[in-house]
């Protein structure tokens, strides 16, 4: 039934006293847990526990909501429990420079095995040249030598003959066979003394050298085969020297780590490989070539026997929980590095990069949809990971803007990663319809709501939460008077006295600026006044445009009046929502009526300046009416309906109430109070429906009237169904409480028309017929005059019609 509320029917009261704390620093000791948010708790500790593949976790919600912040936090306490990860190690690949080998060992024991490898290629660049210059090895060297150098000696003896039969001389000079032509005493010829021989003579020299020069072939013939077998026998002795002293080495490193290398057999396939690198090597460790221990040449040689450590989890307790909050292709994939030489791109396996998906391997990783789903080659490379498991490290081709002459593909990795994805809940909706495959790698939902009832112990857990929040950021704290009302704000936020919103976001911010102004005004606590100052502050900051329309009310330049009674007129309310600001405005609705069979007509709608909520609304109030009165069927009618000076459309179905009672009061004469305004949907069945923004609307038509004068005729029906959300403005509530200002509720139409006309409404008998003294009875009068004129009007055309 329709009833005019009480002024403690129009918000919410929060007694400061029965929260409990005086301030909070009071609450610093408790732990605000999953507040209003059991069901996304519950969801998050099964998708956590559970270690199967495709149990990935998609968390959606609003932004505010603490959904990163909880979920965060949950990782953490579960990868608390876990054992630590571990670490990851790249190798050099001794048979394929350019696939690097991947090493998982225990905890600590990367940093490990890469400082056994430091100190082994220490020890081997001291010790090996130190044995190869032992005596006995020497003395070894020189007996090879020997044994076969003898049949080369004698080669040259009679090379060195042969060329001084040909008045040539002929000795060695580096590595070379070097000859000159002397004369008769053995004395190097000038060319001068060349130049005055017979043209016979410089013949005959030319012959004897070039029979020199096919001597010298079979001399090297015969002794390149003897250098050859010197060479090798030299470097199986010194590669036989030198094994004890690689093995020696080489068992430091296997003792060091042993039973601490996950991939025991792929380790002890490096390290045989390693011995066999160094000795194929000793070239490198005799000659006098390690003079200095930084030359080019062993720099080269130990480059190989680096480890490039990847994940180092020595210092970690328990697994990892990560979170990415940029993660472009390298953050998250990792990469490859490559250096700039001589206008060519180079790199090496140690310059392989982890990405947080790596670095993650055996614990968790939280992403934000929207930060992966734009960078489209991450995006790509992400659902091939959740595809098959394993990550290429790679660098994306589009990196390269020189040519790249050396290239790596390093070996794949096989990674257990549970991904934790954040997005909202159009985000989740649009991936699902776009990619429905996708969710069979994250098969548990986890569903931040964006309200929650409200009980003491939330509130209580709400405070905590802003007890936590002063002290991470540094504000003084909230007295409880101060709480209060930020948790008021918090259920004005979703316009409901029983639930409070869950975007904790917009109650930090509110904290942030109340204690501005606590501070301004030198104060130890964040107290009521400062919430209410911050909150006004805020409106001032952004009702310009609601301050633009009061005022072109208030010129007459929009069109609204709140005094006296129209016949056909109503105010509607309206609600602008302009993203920072949401704010209510009066608008004047009217209808025309007369005799045809056009039915009801919204001008509106015919210059498409209405969405299709607001032309169903329409189409139900037809239905309605056709329904009264469905004893005059067809109706003889032909109506407007306009929302006047409305000129950036119209959407919803919120005015629907408003338009049927403009059209009633036109059809049946009865005038309509100016100053009391309406809001609210309908149903076939005459039923009032709940609105949005019921608390914008009521506000922003009493600041109307307030400017305009109130004088006790204005106010506002609403329907019932929204009695529970009314948390409106003390200044409106206090309006009420002095009699300025009405605000009053409606279950169905017919309630409506009675409170506006102070008529009764009318009920129909059994034939549909309605009471004279009733309003449907006027409206039931004019409907039928409109038959007679309708019958008058076709009997008159078909007289003619027969007369022709």
């Amino acid at each position: 039934m329709n009833r005019e509320l009480t002024p403690s029917e129009l918000t919410l009261e929060i007694d400061p006293a029965e929260l409990g704390f005086a301030e909070t620093s009071d609450l610093l000791g408790v732990v605000p847990g999953w507040i209003g948010q059991p069901r996304a708790e519950k969801a998050a500790q099964f998708g956590l526990a559970i270690d199967q593949a495709g149990y990935n976790l998609f968390v959606l919600g609003a932004a505010g909501s603490g959904r990163s912040t909880l979920m965060q936090r949950a990782m953490e306490q579960v990868a608390a429990g876990r054992p630590v990860a571990p670490d990851l190690v790249f190798l050099y690949n001794f048979e394929l420079p350019e696939r690097p080998v991947a090493l998982h060992l225990q905890p600590g024991q990367g940093a490990a095995l890469r400082s056994a490898l430091e100190e082994f290629s220490r020890h081997i660049v001291r010790d090996i040249p130190q044995k190869l210059d032992e005596e006995g090895v020497r003395r070894d060297g020189e007996r090879v030598k020997k044994a076969l150098q003898a049949g080369q000696d004698q080669a040259y003896v009679e090379l060195t003959a042969f060329a001084a039969s040909r008045h040539f001389s002929l000795r060695r000079e580096d590595g070379r066979l070097v000859f000159i032509l002397v004369d008769g005493n053995g004395q190097v010829m000038q060319e001068d003394a060349v130049m005055s021989l017979s043209a016979d003579e410089r013949m005959a020299l030319e012959a004897a050298e070039q029979e020199l020069r096919g001597e010298i072939a079979r001399y090297l013939e015969i002794v390149r085969p003897i250098e050859r077998e010197i060479d090798k026998q030299l470097a199986q002795l010194k590669r036989a020297a030198a094994e004890p002293v690689v093995a020696r080495e080489i068992d430091g490193i296997r003792g060091a780590l042993a039973g601490k290398v996950v991939d025991q057999a792929k380790f002890e396939t490096y390290l045989k490989q390693l011995t066999r690198d160094v000795l194929d090597s000793i070239a490198v460790f005799s000659g006098g070539r390690l003079e200095e221990a930084d030359s080019p040449e062993i720099e080269n040689l130990l480059a190989r026997y680096r480890v490039n450590l990847l994940v180092d989890h020595g210092s970690a307790r328990g697994a990892p929980a990560l979170c990415d909050d940029d993660p472009v292709f390298r953050s998250l994939f990792g990469g490859i590095e490559y250096q700039a030489e001589n206008g060519v791109l180079v790199t090496d396996f140690m310059r392989i990069r982890a990405g947080t998906l790596v670095r993650a391997h055996g614990g968790f990783l939280l992403l934000h949809l929207r930060d992966v789903i734009r960078d489209e080659p991450a995006w790509q490379k992400l659902q091939r990971f959740l595809r098959n498991g394993r990550l290429q490290i790679e660098e994306p081709s589009a990196a390269f803007g020189q040519l790249a002459t050396t290239t790596l593909e390093p070996e794949p990795l096989a990674l257990q990663v549970k991904l934790v994805l954040i997005a909202s809940r159009e985000d989740y909706y649009e991936l699902q319809e776009a990619d429905p495959d996708f969710f069979r790698y994250f098969r548990v939902k986890v569903d931040f709501v964006e309200s929650f009832l409200t009980s003491c112990d939330t509130r209580r857990e709400v405070a905590a939460l802003l007890a936590q929040r002063c002290a991470a950021l540094g504000l003084p704290h909230c007295t409880a008077a101060a709480v209060g009302r930020m948790l008021l704000e918090m259920h004005r936020k979703i316009d409901d006295r029983r639930r409070m919103s869950a975007q904790f976001g917009h109650l930090e911010t509110l904290l942030v600026e109340a204690s501005a102004y606590s501070r301004l005004r030198g104060a130890a606590l964040v107290d009521l006044q400062d919430v209410e100052t911050a909150l006004a502050e805020r409106t001032a900051r952004h009702d310009y445009p609601e301050q633009a329309m009061l005022d072109a009310i208030t010129d007459g330049e929009l069109m609204i009046r709140i005094h006296g009674s129209e016949v056909g007129q109503i105010n509607g309310l309206t609600q602008a929502d302009l993203g920072d600001y949401q704010f209510g405005s009066p608008v004047r609705i009217s209808a025309q009526v007369y005799a045809g069979e056009d039915g009801v007509m919204n001008i509106d709608r015919e210059v498409e300046l209405t969405g299709p909520t607001h032309d169903k609304g329409v189409l139900i109030l037809q239905g309605w009416l056709s329904a009264a009165f469905a004893h005059l069927a067809p109706l003889c009618l032909s109506a407007s309906l306009v929302f006047e000076q409305e000129y950036h459309g119209v959407e919803g179905d919120s005015a629907s109430c408003a338009e049927l009672f403009a059209l009633l009061s036109a059809l049946s004469g009865l005038p309509l109070p100016q100053g009391v305004a309406l809001t609210g949907a309908l149903n076939q069945h005459g039923e009032v429906l709940p609105i949005g923004g019921v608390n914008e609307k009521i506000e922003g038509y009493f600041r109307t009237c307030r400017n305009l004068g109130l004088d006790g005729t204005q106010g506002v029906i609403i329907p019932s169904r929204n009695r529970s959300h009314l948390l409106l403005d003390r200044e409106v509530v206090d309006a009420v409480a002095r009699g300025e200002f009405s605000i009053s509720t409606i279950d169905n139409v017919l309630q409506g028309l009675e409170l506006l006309t102070g008529l009764a409404a009318g009920e129909a008998d059994a034939a549909g017929e309605y009471r004279a003294d009733t309003v449907m009875g006027h409206v039931q009068h004019t409907l039928e005059t409109f038959r007679k004129a309708c019958d008058s009007g076709h009997l008159r055309e078909h007289e003619h019609e027969h007369q022709k």
